[in-house]
């Protein structure tokens, strides 16, 4: 029996629909994507006004280039280049138009306070049109890569020794530069040499003032932590200089060492708040602390400014913190929903003063009371169905692991680029 197979001409011309939406499938994303950036106001995003002759791009199509690219698990900006040649909804969307990676990776370095003001127009766009109705939110952290590896890292007792090393290799080189001068020799390596190490070098010292920098923050903030603390709670003080273990990466500086259920990666704790309503990320923020213990009240404040106070936020143990917990809601309408690190039978005098110990011994009852009436048990248990899935669809769906941008500054501007992306892609589904 003969097969009948679908004939393959590549040598024939085919006769292109003039128009490139006709190429592009009526449910794709990228027409949600054009539409809803045609409703932002991008008129603060960064231009090239050197009058040079350069090509310049709209700041609405970059935008929805950069929303479309990396709601599809396209995160590099050379990715994205090719993507305007051989993607048809790219090509559609930037109108067969192709900024090369360069264009790309500097309209996203630019223009954070753009994309961040898109991030929140879209949700108050949402809002207005009843999509999101802010009610309870949920939180919760997720470690991701740095643009940088474990084997960068070093301590302050290491780079104290390498700079030293350095100090008497271009001290060596000098000598003999100049020995070399007076004799009239001439040696061609030196030069290259000396400038390679005084390069590594200044490379060193700038990692270890960075590191001191961060020394003295911490000191700083912890300072004002045992000033701001009641009595009986007050945390024991921190040098102002590094320890020798202190540890710093000399790629990306402001990265941490930070512990995952596979092992230790070098990267970000990376924050979402998420509404339980609507599933819509609401808020999203990059930290350098490796615990979500001090994040509750900087992630509620960023729900307030963008859609006004939730009714109830739902957090795990990690993110116990009995003052932050009391002063959300003390300033909010607003209930916490978060389960006690430790037992009601549990001694916390083994970790706490006495005064200290009773105080949140109170809010740990009250917790505990809360999660087991029936509406909170309800409550609580449609956290597993917001925050949860919306981290792993960034992870293993749109396959974001690792940022591809480095410094804290950055990097939070990816992850709401990130975040944006996760809403578009949402918020399609409800408009399909």
């Amino acid at each position: 029996m003969s097969m009948r197979f679908v004939n393959i001409d590549r040598s024939t011309p085919m006769l292109l629909p003039p128009d490139l939406r006709e190429w592009v499938q009526h449910d794709d994303l990228v027409h949600f994507v054009v539409d809803a950036v045609g409703l932002l106001d991008v008129s603060s995003a960064s231009v090239n006004n050197r009058g040079t002759g350069s090509e310049q791009y709209p700041p609405g199509m970059m935008l929805g280039l950069l929303v479309y690219s990396y709601a599809q698990g396209m995160f590099s900006s050379r990715r994205i280049e090719r993507a305007t040649y051989q993607n048809l909804s790219v090509r559609y969307l930037t109108a067969d138009t192709h900024p090369d990676h360069d264009t790309i990776a500097k309209f996203r370095r630019e223009n954070a306070v753009m994309i961040r003001s898109a991030f929140v127009q879209l949700l108050r766009l949402a809002q207005t049109a009843g999509l999101v109705r802010l009610g309870a939110i949920a939180l919760d952290g997720t470690k991701l890569g740095a643009a940088t590896n474990k084997r960068q890292n070093r301590t302050y007792a290491q780079l104290q020794a390498e700079i030293g090393r350095l100090d008497a290799q271009v001290a060596t080189l000098l000598e003999r530069a100049e020995t070399a001068d007076q004799s009239g020799e001439t040696e061609s390596e030196l030069p290259g040499e000396l400038a390679q190490a005084q390069q590594r070098r200044a490379r060193l010292l700038a990692a270890k003032a960075q590191l001191e920098q961060q020394a003295l923050a911490r000191h700083q903030q912890r300072e004002e932590e045992r000033d701001q603390a009641p009595p009986g709670a007050k945390r024991s003080r921190l040098g102002s200089e590094p320890k020798a273990g202190d540890r710093i990466n000399l790629t990306d500086g402001q990265s941490t060492l930070t512990r995952t259920r596979t092992g230790f990666i070098q990267g970000y704790n990376a924050q979402l708040a998420v509404s339980v309503d609507s599933g819509l990320i609401v808020a999203a923020d990059v930290v350098r602390d490796n615990s979500d213990r001090k994040q509750l009240q900087p992630m509620v404040a960023q729900v307030m400014d963008h859609l006004g106070a939730p009714t109830q936020v739902l957090v795990d143990t990690g993110y116990e913190n009995v003052r932050q917990i009391q002063a959300v809601e003390a300033a909010h309408p607003t209930t916490v929903l978060c389960p006690p690190a430790c037992s009601g039978n549990a001694n916390p005098a083994t970790r706490y003063k006495r005064a200290w110990c009773e105080r949140s011994k109170g809010l740990r009852e009250q917790m505990r009371q809360r999660l087991l009436s029936p509406w909170g048990k309800a409550l609580y248990g449609l956290r597993k169905i917001t925050v949860e899935p919306a981290i792993g669809i960034i992870k293993a769906a749109m396959g974001f692991r690792n940022f591809r941008v480095r410094g804290l500054a950055k990097v939070r501007t990816e992850w709401i680029l990130v975040s944006l992306a996760l809403n578009c892609r949402r918020l399609a589904l409800r408009r399909a």
